[in-house]
């Protein structure tokens, strides 16, 4: 049933969510917190976009980095070395994200490739751009590319911290409504089916070669925002920052850890898992794979403990306890 409380109930939540967030940098005027915070919606957007694709398709990718890097090369080099304007520069850079994405897909899909082969083909594809940007003279090589500092608005550059968490959680928030928006969509629904059986979804007349298309391309765009926003925020990047595999295991941890197929799953888990991080380092010092070995637990704790995420482990007490009550 759709109506004005149907709606409520759907969109609510998240605009609350937002606002109590965009509450912070009022009460904590802390940069290493804000700091945090930018950084850990950085990796939630990446979630999502991931999300779309892996969570509501069920179409796992090792590989989007790829996204990320094309999102974050794309406004840095549009930037320094043809003079753009940086919201130009940020537009194309996620307008190339999504076509990468595009193209990734219809090579995949239109071999019909799914599960592990498709994973390993995403994860190939973005170690053969690492490999390229790390050697070309165009992304700097390994010396990697220096966006000029230039604190103005006109430049996407601020002074202070707390505009860009503004930010960064504008662009989460519109993702998440982005999100919930699908999920009561006709084509949220064909996502499902084919994560739940693609043979029998095509059987019932589902095009599931354009859906998937249609998915990976969305997701691309989604997670080049984030790489483009990653390079406006710390101004610098190489190969191993945009390319590298610590945004794919990122991107694809948070929304298994949150909940998979779930719009507050991957900022949830993206929230979750860069405290844990951080706590960790303080506590260990800045071993090297420390975090690599602790997402590691994780996933093992959350697979064989709470399958549907941090999300359906909260809805599974909800439930035990409305039931106890009754």
């Amino acid at each position: 049933m759709s109506g004005p409380a149907s709606t409520l109930r759907a969109y609510g939540p998240i605009l609350i969510t937002a606002a109590v967030l965009g509450a912070l940098p009022l009460l904590a005027a802390s940069n290493t917190l804000l700091n945090a915070m930018v950084l850990a919606l950085i990796i939630a957007l990446a979630a999502q976009g991931w999300n779309i694709l892996g969570g509501y398709g069920g179409q796992f990718s090792f590989g989007h980095a790829a996204f990320f890097g094309m999102g974050a090369y794309g406004t840095a080099i549009l930037q320094t070395r043809f003079g753009a304007n940086a919201y130009v520069a940020f537009a194309s850079a996620v307008a190339i994200g999504s076509l990468v994405g595009l193209a990734i897909g219809y090579l995949s899909f239109r071999s019909g490739l799914r599960g592990s082969y498709f994973a390993l083909v995403t994860l190939a594809f973005a170690e053969v751009f690492r490999i390229l940007a790390n050697a070309s003279a165009v992304t700097g090589g390994a010396a990697g590319v220096l966006i000029k500092l230039d604190v103005r608005p006109e430049t996407f550059q601020f002074a202070s911290r707390a505009v860009y968490f503004w930010i960064a959680l504008g662009l989460v928030t519109a993702v998440m409504l982005l999100n919930r928006r699908i999920e009561r969509s006709r084509f949220g629904a064909w996502l499902v089916a084919i994560r739940e059986n693609e043979d029998a979804a095509k059987a019932l007349g589902v095009d599931t070669f354009a859906v998937k298309l249609k998915a990976i391309t969305l997701s691309a765009a989604i997670t080049a925002v984030s790489g483009a926003f990653y390079a406006q925020y710390f101004l610098f990047l190489d190969a191993g920052i945009a390319f590298g595999p610590w945004i794919s295991v990122e991107a694809l941890l948070a929304p298994i850890i949150g909940g998979l197929g779930t719009v507050f799953g991957p900022v949830i888990g993206a929230l979750g898992l860069h405290f844990v991080s951080e706590m960790t380092r303080y506590v260990t010092g800045r071993i090297p794979g420390i975090d690599l070995v602790l997402y590691g637990a994780l996933l093992v704790v959350m697979v064989a403990f709470a399958r549907d995420g941090i999300i359906g482990l909260l809805m599974k007490l909800r439930r035990r306890f409305a039931g106890g009550r009754s």
